[in-house]
């Protein structure tokens, strides 16, 4: 049984969902290696992670340590927006330096993480970018200190 489409959304059978776990074991791993566990030939397995990219529901990366790449500053910014939000979540969205947008119920109304080369670097991109986005009321920076976990494997229920 292959994911089905409905009103625009995949439907994840057992072997869309065992194949996402492979993946997220390692995204390097072989469709051929992947048809050998979940049962499926290669060209099965390819054409299943296709549809499952082209229906948004997974994108295979690779994940880099930003400070590896000369990133020395991340931070997650808390955010109180007046009016609408998903303009102004879209606004910091297109700010390159900005990798994750969520928005949150709470004390904040969207939280953005900000990876930049240095402190003065994150304060441009926060006082003169993000702060200076219409709607923007207030901003609360959270320095990161240290990577203590980062994990993509969570696996699918």
């Amino acid at each position: 049984m292959s994911p089905k489409q409905e009103r625009g959304a995949v439907q994840l059978d057992d072997v869309s969902k065992a194949i996402i776990e492979q993946l997220q074991q390692d995204g390097r791993r072989s469709y051929a290696a992947i048809g050998k566990v979940v049962g499926l030939s290669e060209a099965a397995v390819r054409q299943r992670v296709q549809r499952l990219i082209d229906g948004g529901v997974m994108q295979v990366v690779a994940v880099t340590d930003p400070l590896e790449l000369g990133f020395a500053r991340q931070a997650m910014v808390g955010v109180r927006v007046s009016g609408r939000l998903e303009p102004v979540a879209d606004a910091i969205a297109a700010i390159p330096e900005v990798d994750y947008v969520v928005i949150t119920a709470g004390s904040f109304d969207l939280l953005v993480e900000v990876v930049a080369e240095s402190d003065e670097h994150l304060l441009e991109v926060i006082s003169g970018r993000i702060r200076d986005t219409e709607g923007v009321l207030s901003t609360e920076t959270f320095m990161y200190l240290r990577l203590h976990k980062q994990t993509y494997s969570w696996g699918v229920r």
